[in-house]
């Protein structure tokens, strides 16, 4: 929402409901059914019809869980999902179970790795991905047919017709929790708003990096949180808007 995006909904199961309807006063929630506790049970084919209808983009992944449910609405997600939409956290943890799925999304997703979860979806370590960050994440978008940011310092972004980006901003305190959390809900914000894959993934990269950093700027990297960069957003939109960022070489 802080990017932009008028309207958000949190399907989660129903047992968790009062709680984020408590905490997000201003995103709406969908109770789903459970499997077990904390588990949802993925809809039918007509309860997602229901649940996406005029939704414009979808995030999944960031707490959700890897139980039987997440992995079958996973799953479902990849053989029939029609819009733009953004794979992290939980989500990444599932995919890394039966990869080869990716090949045939309806929709390629957005991918959001740090380096350990780019090796479990690799099969391989993290040391290996951090041998050639580059080359890891432009082969594994174009073998997979995805679109991937590899986080990390100099996050690189890869897209499935083999094109890199290296971003330049960010810095060390925001390797803290959360912080992918909230570069996920940018990505899908700026999808939602009608941005494109590789336009949501340039801008939303850059985003998260400059506002960490004019918050590091003001506070100081230590003690750097996910919730002080969803406060610094608008901010930081407002100033790329007015073109006052410093480019630096």
């Amino acid at each position: 929402m802080r990017v932009g995006t008028g309207l958000v909904t949190l399907a989660a199961p129903r047992a968790l409901n009062d709680i984020f309807a408590t905490a997000m006063v201003e995103s709406m929630t969908e109770p789903l059914g459970e499997l077990s506790q904390e588990d949802l049970e993925p809809p039918n084919d007509q309860g997602w019809a229901r649940l996406l209808n005029n939704k414009k983009a979808l995030l999944f992944g960031p707490g959700i869980g890897v139980k039987d449910g997440a992995k079958s609405a996973l799953w479902w997600l990849l053989k029939n999902l029609e819009m733009p939409w953004v794979i992290d956290a939980d989500g990444l943890n599932i995919l890394a179970e039966d990869t080869d799925r990716l090949r045939n999304a309806k929709t390629p997703p957005l991918l959001t790795p740090h380096p350990g979860e780019m090796a479990r979806l690799m099969r391989s370590d993290t040391a290996t991905v951090n041998r050639d960050r580059v080359g890891v994440t432009r082969s594994f978008a174009q073998e997979y047919r995805c679109h991937v940011v590899l986080k990390g310092a100099r996050s690189v972004i890869a897209t499935s017709d083999g094109r890199v980006y290296i971003n330049p901003t960010g810095n060390a305190g925001m390797a803290s929790g959360g912080m992918g959390d909230v570069l996920a809900g940018i990505l899908a914000g700026m999808l939602a708003q009608g941005l494109g894959p590789e336009e949501a993934l340039k801008l939303g990269v850059f985003l998260h990096g400059y506002v960490g950093d004019q918050v590091a700027s003001s506070h100081g990297e230590i003690g750097l949180i996910a919730s002080d960069l969803v406060e610094g957003l608008p901010q930081g939109i407002q100033q790329l808007k007015e073109d006052r960022y410093p480019i630096t070489s």
